[in-house]
């Protein structure tokens, strides 16, 4: 479960990453004259377009992947709490990376607490 909220953070910080690419790449079109030649890269392949052509192109890219950022979130949430959930349910404390474990909840005595400590690699 931590790995897949590892790996979900990673493509949300690379999506957003692509999003900011596309602003400021459709920030620096818009003021250029839309019959003025420029180049796009689609996949692999350098495609000539003309800025009128590009531009729209460009805004649709960023807002699906803001939308995909949003819907990453959502997802990453969830799979946050439903991790919560399980330590809790299975009474699981993680070793942080100094090697402390994190406090015992108010109430809980030593000889009473029973569970798995897992460290992070």
């Amino acid at each position: 479960m931590q790995r897949e909220l590892t790996a979900t953070a990673s493509k949300i910080e690379e999506l957003r990453g692509e999003s900011q690419e596309h602003e400021l790449v459709a920030n620096t079109l818009k003021p250029l004259d839309p019959n003025r030649k420029c180049f796009r890269l689609i996949g692999s392949v350098l495609v000539e377009r003309t800025v009128e052509e590009v531009v729209p192109a460009i805004t649709s890219n960023q807002a699906q992947i803001d939308k995909l950022v949003g819907q990453l979130e959502k997802q990453f949430e969830h799979k946050e709490k439903e991790l919560a959930a399980f330590q809790t349910k299975y009474k699981i404390r993680i070793k942080d990376e100094a090697g402390i474990d994190e406090p015992e909840p108010k109430g809980a005595s030593s000889s009473s607490s029973q569970g798995v400590l897992v460290s992070k690699k």
